[in-house]
């Protein structure tokens, strides 16, 4: 199948710790240039790879949780061209609440956080990305509907099958474009947000993770997969 040559470069958000730094790091190992984001103007981790990495890395400001961001983002970097926008942005709550114990609040949050916020930024940035392109969600294996069968971590749960139902609203408004969209589920990591306890590393996932991106260039559609490109259930 031929697939149309696109640019070699990423507009990664949520990229200062975790998943996200590991994703910019391979992209960047792989050749392509990154623009990543962090939420506040403290240093990270990313600053330090954005100064080995010279010319390949751009760090920009964002908390996606504020609208206001997102639409200066998006004129900051209007008139660029993206061969992928992958939204990498999400927390957490306690895993032991159900919908019983959880505040309000506390729901608010993470539905604001995981689903709402993610899908506004695809909403505003999408066009910034090349027609033969792909735009990307980092959803998790949690977020599947057919698999819940244990119950557990309910709000987490409930949030990221929020966020992929309104990513497959946006697909389907968007049926017949030539781009790609991918909603990942990246494995159970051990990161700050998938705990120590977690059975796979970031070494483990993230590479597995990029190959399975870049081998779906090209491939028109929303699919739901895993790190090692496997199709999860909705």
């Amino acid at each position: 199948m031929f697939v149309p040559q696109v640019p070699r470069s990423l507009l990664l958000i949520g990229a200062s710790r975790g998943l996200g730094y590991a994703m910019a790091e391979e992209f960047l190992a792989r050749g392509w240039t990154v623009v990543g984001t962090v939420r506040s103007a403290a240093r990270t981790r990313l600053h330090d790879l954005a100064e080995s990495s010279p010319g390949g890395l751009e760090i920009e400001t964002l908390d996606i949780t504020a609208s206001d961001q997102i639409t200066a983002l998006r004129s900051r970097l209007a008139g660029r061209t993206f061969g992928m926008l992958f939204v990498n942005a999400g927390v957490t709550n306690n895993p032991a609440e159900t919908v019983a114990d959880v505040t309000t609040e506390e729901f608010a949050r993470v539905m604001v956080t995981n689903a709402l916020s993610p899908m506004r930024v695809v909403e505003a940035l999408h066009g910034l990305v090349d027609q033969h392109g792909m735009i990307g969600v980092m959803s998790s294996g949690q977020g599947s509907v057919a698999n819940n069968t244990s119950g557990k971590r309910e709000v987490y749960r409930a949030s990221k099958a929020a966020l992929n139902t309104l990513m497959r609203s946006f697909a389907a408004r968007h049926e017949g474009e030539p781009r790609a969209m991918i909603l990942m589920a990246p494995g159970w990591v051990r990161t700050e947000l998938g705990g120590p306890g977690a059975p796979l590393t970031i070494e483990e996932s993230v590479p597995n993770l990029v190959s399975t991106l870049l081998t779906m260039q090209g491939k028109a559609g929303l699919q739901y997969l895993d790190y090692l490109g496997r199709t999860v259930p909705w």
